[in-house]
């Protein structure tokens, strides 16, 4: 099956500095959610801002739907392209339903305000993330697990084909992780996402790319990526994996 995306022989280094992602290539099928995991420093956050436009690659090329990201307008990408990052807004005086609305910004044209659909799409938006209770509530004052969900929420409102998220179940509870990404999955989006967790990767991901020192370990599907050769010399850390259940357990020892 022809790639949804597709990164090709990509790398960057800051300017004078020593490489932090080289000739990394990997394919990704409609629909599908990859995770990209590897240690702090490994330039998974790197190739996130490729794909979502932050980061202009030094080689390579990112392909969507047969199109080049960074040849495309910016309006044009935002239509097709959200990211969910980690940090998070704290002191915007809106309100988390005016927050979410922000997602149809790409969609509007020149200074014209939100039409009926616009708000169908934003009460769908927070309906998926069980945020209708906040609607009117300041964004400033919720938690951080609560920000999470409206950032996701307001990439979800932008409707679109590929969805970018750093770490997306960071000051998220357990409950709140799994349904998130749960979610992901039904989403009909194609996913890419950052995890640190390989229990979750490797339950929720149906590709995992695995990183060290800007360069590919692995890249495949879960149950052939996730080895203990490949942990260790993604993590230097010894692996013990239990196949026992419906996905795999890990624990890890140094």
């Amino acid at each position: 099956m022809t790639a949804h995306l597709s990164g090709q022989n990509l790398s960057w280094r800051p300017c004078g500095g020593a490489p932090i992602l080289q000739d990394v290539s990997f394919d990704l099928e409609h629909g599908k959610v990859l995770a990209i995991c590897g240690a702090n420093g490994a330039g998974k956050s790197t190739l996130l801002r490729m794909i979502y436009r932050y980061q202009r690659p030094d080689t390579g090329r990112v392909m969507l739907a047969g199109d080049n990201l960074w040849h495309m307008a910016p309006r044009a990408a935002a239509r097709r392209v959200a990211a969910v990052l980690q940090e998070q807004p704290t002191d915007f005086a809106l309100s988390v339903c005016e927050m979410v609305g922000l997602g149809r910004t790409p969609h509007r044209a020149g200074l014209t305000g939100a039409c009926a659909r616009d708000a169908q799409i934003i009460a769908a938006s927070l309906d998926r993330l069980d945020l209708v209770r906040f609607a009117n509530q300041p964004f400033g004052t919720l938690s951080g697990g609560e920000r999470q969900r409206v950032m996701i929420a307001r990439a979800l409102a932008q409707e679109p084909e590929l969805l970018v998220l750093d770490e997306p179940t960071n000051h998220l509870d357990i409950r709140h992780q799994l349904e998130v990404l749960a979610l992901l999955k039904v989403l009909g989006l194609t996913v890419v996402l950052t995890l640190h967790d390989l229990t979750l990767a490797a339950e929720h991901a149906d590709q995992i790319l695995l990183l060290h020192d800007g360069r590919v370990v692995a890249d495949g599907p879960p149950a052939t990526v996730l080895t203990a050769d490949a942990i260790a010399k993604t993590f230097a850390v010894s692996a013990r994996i239990d196949a026992s259940g419906t996905a795999p357990r890990f624990s890890f020892h140094l």
